[in-house]
């Protein structure tokens, strides 16, 4: 199965002219921590809560007068629509990322892949559940040291 036929294609976009504030507001009403950093179609970044905090908030940045594209996260993995969902997955469980963005073979944003996706879409509770334990293991710099 490809990811194109299971992935969501209707994908709230931010520009990197956002405000965070705006960001965090669109967040919020789509229940989602991150966002998609277009210029045009074109994803130059991904914007996430924790990037907001961490490189904006915590160094005492105003929201309103920051920008996404200043706090982004502009190295984006991604997938293609094309790929095989097992291979993405794979992607996903490398990078412990819970919603990847999917681009075209010409690298326009076209759609994100979520692990509710993958769950819904292919019914493969085996598949959905290695993704699932391998995004959310705690990396070795997260655990806490005795």
């Amino acid at each position: 199965m490809q990811v194109k036929e299971i992935m969501t294609r209707k994908v709230e976009i931010i520009h990197p002219e956002t405000s965070i504030a705006e960001a965090a507001e669109i967040m919020k009403a789509h229940d989602v921590g991150a966002l998609p950093v277009c210029d045009g179609d074109n994803l130059i970044g991904m914007l996430t809560d924790r990037d907001i905090i961490v490189r904006a908030t915590a160094d005492g940045f105003h929201p309103e007068t920051m920008q996404a594209g200043e706090v982004m996260t502009a190295d984006v993995i991604y997938g293609f629509e094309d790929q095989e969902v097992s291979e993405v997955s794979k992607i996903m469980e490398e990078h412990q990322i819970r919603r990847l963005p999917i681009l075209s073979r010409e690298k326009r944003l076209v759609g994100v892949l979520s692990l509710g996706d993958i769950v819904i879409g292919t019914q493969d509770k085996e598949l959905a559940g290695a993704a699932l334990k391998e995004v959310s293991e705690p990396t070795p710099t997260s655990q806490k040291t005795k």
